[in-house]
């Protein structure tokens, strides 16, 4: 008998463990700490969970708990084509970065993350159509980093969107472009306008280049001739000036010896006239011969004819 009791209060305290188990497992539940929890009241949403932890809630089907992801998400949205302010159509493939910022706005708004991917795509197309329609293709795309206004533009972009998209619980964190181009109908001509362009501004420059370089080349010459005119100038008053020198030695030498100096400029004429394939035909009585050798007397005959005799070496 005792031992019936025994299990009979055994039997008891099992079944209190597992109903209050029961009992705890539909009121109590736990918050992650990569998430939020919305907690309904037969649908209708009463109150947000923000901080991760054990909660709690009236037991199902009373209130119900609704779990979102609050990391950073990627929206990928796909290529789609925009008009630029000179009109230029463009095709752009971006993303967006975002979170949920209020989980209670966000599921009386967009419910969950498909109905919220479809707002921010037409949050985030219509905000960028009109951004792209402010801008030329040049402030956009351009190898001078001083006229590219891209970044300028997505910053702008990414605040728009922001404002836009608190009223249904979601933070836009950021918006960029994964590629920039042309339509593929477009890019042919495009491409053969782009180069006809580069080519008129290549004769541009290539006239310019021609025209600065004869302006270098004329001065080059006139400047040359101004250098060579003074140059000559110099050296004619430097020659002038050499030539007095010269004449004044010469002089100076004559007066001091001019037997001496007679001797040294015949013996400098011998060297510049006369050397082993020379043939000099000069009268006998010619000063320069007075140096070579004896000199002979001149025949009667010759002297009266007027005849002059020669001397060969």
């Amino acid at each position: 008998m005792q031992a019936k009791r025994t299990w009979v209060k055994a039997g008891l305290g099992v079944g209190f463990f597992v109903f209050l188990l029961i009992i705890s497992n539909l009121v109590l539940f736990v918050v992650d700490t990569t998430e939020y929890a919305v907690v309904t009241q037969f649908g209708r949403p009463v109150r947000s969970i923000l901080e991760p932890g054990l909660h709690w809630k009236s037991p199902d089907p009373i209130q119900t708990v609704q779990r979102y992801d609050n990391r950073l998400q990627v929206y990928e949205a796909g290529q789609i084509e925009f008009l630029t302010r000179d009109k230029k159509s463009i095709v752009v493939d971006y993303y967006a970065s975002w979170k949920i910022k209020d989980p209670l706005a966000f599921l009386k708004t967009v419910r969950d993350k498909v109905g919220a991917e479809a707002r921010l795509s037409d949050v985030v197309s219509s905000v960028l159509g009109v951004a792209i329609g402010e801008f030329e293709l040049s402030d956009l795309v351009n190898v001078d980093p001083s006229r590219m206004k891209l970044h300028e533009m997505l910053a702008s972009i990414t605040e728009r969107c922001n404002q836009q998209t608190q009223s249904y619980g979601i933070e836009t964190v950021n918006v960029e472009m994964r590629t920039l181009n042309f339509p593929e109908k477009n890019k042919l001509s495009v491409f053969r306008r782009m180069k006809a362009e580069r080519e008129q501004m290549a004769r541009k420059y290539r006239s310019e280049g021609s025209e600065e370089a004869a302006k270098i080349r004329a001065e080059a010459r006139k400047e040359e001739k101004t250098i060579l005119s003074e140059a000559y100038k110099k050296a004619e008053i430097l020659k002038g000036q050499g030539d007095a020198e010269a004449i004044r030695i010469y002089a100076q030498a004559f007066q001091q010896a001019p037997d001496f100096y007679r001797f040294i400029r015949t013996l400098s004429a011998y060297e510049k006239i006369i050397d082993d394939k020379t043939t000099a035909i000069l009268p006998a009585d010619s000063e320069l011969l007075q140096y070579l050798g004896q000199q002979k007397p001149i025949p009667t005959k010759a002297s009266t004819s007027g005849r002059a005799g020669g001397v060969q070496k």
